[in-house]
């Protein structure tokens, strides 16, 4: 494998247990971190971010062979896999962590995020605007490791079990020719 096949995207779509267990089952995905990115305090914990003042988003870092899935197949599966036209929200979970933003790493990236925004807004694909913001990478902070793998390694948990179990499960309905076998 060629060292320029690989690339990182940086996600925040809600809930980052909940990204993490979809694209990690994306064939092509190397690794997925949860995380915390886009705020202004530095080494952030999770119960830092949680009250909201850090202006951190939760978020995933993924590391994918551009060979075997692409950047827009990435943004396919974002956007189709939270809302993204509401404001610092996912669900019951309210705040700006919970923001709906990519995090371009390369100028390809900024160009790719900022032309699908566009297009889901023409097309009026959601009835609603789409309000993701694009942004410029910024420091990115991996969270906890009991954050890390959350959803395979507590499956009992009932918000493993009630949310992300059946948004795993569509996904998988949904995108099957992008699931590892």
């Amino acid at each position: 494998m060629n060292l320029t096949e690989i690339e990182t995207a940086i996600f925040a779509n809600g809930c980052f247990w909940c990204s993490e267990a979809i694209f990690q089952k994306i064939n092509g995905v190397k690794e997925v971190k949860p995380g915390y990115i886009g705020g202004k305090t530095e080494n952030p914990t999770y119960e830092d971010v949680c009250t909201g003042t850090t202006e951190h988003a939760e978020a995933i870092e993924i590391v994918f062979d551009n060979s075997l899935v692409t950047y827009q197949e990435l943004l396919e599966v974002f956007f189709a896999t939270h809302d993204p036209t509401t404001l610092n929200r996912q669900g019951n979970d309210v705040g700006t962590q919970y923001r709906s933003e990519i995090f371009y790493t390369t100028k390809d990236q900024k160009d790719q995020a900022e032309l699908f925004v566009k297009i889901l807004n023409q097309e009026n694909i959601f009835d609603k605007p789409v309000v993701t913001k694009v942004s410029k990478a910024s420091t990115f902070y991996f969270a906890e490791n009991y954050h890390r793998d959350y959803f395979n390694n507590n499956p009992e948990k009932s918000y493993c079990a009630m949310v992300i179990s059946p948004k795993v499960k569509k996904f998988e309905k949904f995108f099957q020719e992008y699931v590892t076998k």
